[in-house]
């Protein structure tokens, strides 16, 4: 499996504080302003998308830091919400992130109380990764978090913009990231990658 692209709890400290401290337009912390250096290519494509991408980010921290959880480790009680229990190895295949990214991460849900993990009774060396009463628990908290990303993002689009953006996105996202083209239970991006 390759790299993922974002270590998934990399930097979520300083993109809390950032959040915390934003401007007086409601920007956490100048998230979504040009990145320095841009200059001349602010409108360039690579540039919009750094400084949308460090936008989303910025505030999804601060949104799931509201119930106590990092970016990408709302990914993760996804996969277990949908798809039950699940060894820390097709967990970390579901979310498309490494097995030590996600050992990272199944510590830090484990310690919150989110998620249980246990011996594999057909082979002790596996762990089966479940999530606990206090998880299932969280769950409306992440789509109203969830929601919430998604009114912002698509904050004076149209219902036909906000469709031809997730296409395009997916467009993108399968150019850069091949691998996304084969993750198991998405076959309409498998379609789109064609």
């Amino acid at each position: 499996m390759a790299e993922p692209l974002i270590d998934e709890e990399r930097d979520a400290t300083d993109e809390r504080a950032a959040a915390r401290e934003g401007d007086a337009d409601g920007d956490p912390a100048g998230a979504c302003g040009a990145t320095p250096g841009c200059g001349e290519y602010d409108s360039d494509l690579n540039c919009l998308m750094a400084n949308a991408t460090r936008g989303h980010r910025v505030l999804l921290a601060s949104l799931l830091g509201e119930i106590d959880l990092y970016p990408g480790q709302e990914r993760v009680m996804g996969a277990l919400w949908d798809n039950g229990p699940q060894s820390q190895n097709g967990l970390a295949r579901i979310v498309g992130i490494d097995v030590s990214t996600m050992t990272k991460t199944l510590q830090r849900l484990e310690r919150s109380g989110f998620v249980s993990r246990r011996p594999d009774p057909a082979n002790r060396r596996i762990s089966i990764v479940d999530v606990t009463p206090r998880g299932h628990a969280l769950r409306p908290e992440v789509d109203r978090v969830l929601a919430e990303m998604h009114r912002r993002m698509t904050q004076g689009l149209t219902a036909e913009q906000t469709d031809e953006l997730l296409t395009l996105l997916s467009v993108v996202r399968n150019n850069l990231c091949p691998e996304a083209r084969v993750v198991e239970g998405h076959p309409a991006d498998v379609a789109r990658a064609g």
